[in-house]
């Protein structure tokens, strides 16, 4: 996934941007309101963590507005503020959860893979793909009983995969979602990506649409 990270404490921020980085996801980290929402309008974000205390304002307003524009992208609120009142107008702002500061980072990663999966139509972590089986959240993929080792690339690009299976992703889509491992990605990174994973789990687990992109295939 792609994670907008909004946190001003520079030492928490980096904490949470570290821990979802060793998840393999990408993280674009803003101490402003108004940096996120430059952010969000230079590209897609799968989720977006969110302080509820900025400097430049306060982020319920900042929640609504992105509802009220229909924007649905996945919302964790992060916030000391711990008041049942708070939690409750977090919540009806269009959070899709609700964390109080001090909190425990791998709850925290155990809690974003909650809400990916929600968002995706399958809350069930478990997905069985022809003969693949596949533990989104133990990170694991077995084919035909047998466990099969992706390294970091590749599990980020299969998750986008299986997040979106009817989806088709361009070139340009898939290299975002590396965008935490190399500042520069190599121009035949992705065709790489996929040749390897087509290697590991089946010649058809992803299907190239010539010229437009790629998409889930059978296993």
């Amino acid at each position: 996934m792609r994670v907008l990270l909004v946190e001003d404490d520079t030492a928490l921020g980096a904490a949470i941007r570290d821990q979802i980085a060793a998840d393999g996801h990408s993280v674009d980290w803003v101490t402003r309101l108004d940096r996120a929402g430059d952010a969000l309008a230079a590209a897609g974000f799968d989720l977006i963590l969110l302080d509820l205390m900025l400097p430049d304002g306060l982020g319920i307003p900042f929640l609504k507005t992105l509802r009220g524009r229909g924007d649905v992208t996945p919302v964790m609120i992060l916030t000391a503020l711990d008041q049942v009142s708070d939690r409750i107008a977090g919540l009806n702002a269009g959070a899709d959860d609700y964390m109080i500061k001090p909190f425990d980072l791998a709850e925290l990663s155990a809690r974003i893979g909650s809400v990916a999966r929600r968002y995706n139509g399958n809350p069930n972590p478990l997905i069985t793909q022809g003969a693949l089986t596949i533990d989104l959240a133990a990170r694991s993929v077995m084919l035909n009983g047998r466990p099969v080792i992706l390294t970091a690339r590749e599990w980020v690009l299969f998750e986008a995969f299986l997040q979106r299976p009817c989806q088709l992703f361009s070139k340009a889509q898939l290299e975002e979602r590396l965008y935490s491992f190399d500042t520069e990605i190599d121009s035949n990174a992705i065709e790489v990506h996929v040749s390897r994973l087509r290697k590991k789990l089946g010649a058809h687990v992803i299907e190239t649409e010539r010229g437009l992109g790629y998409r889930l295939g059978r296993a």
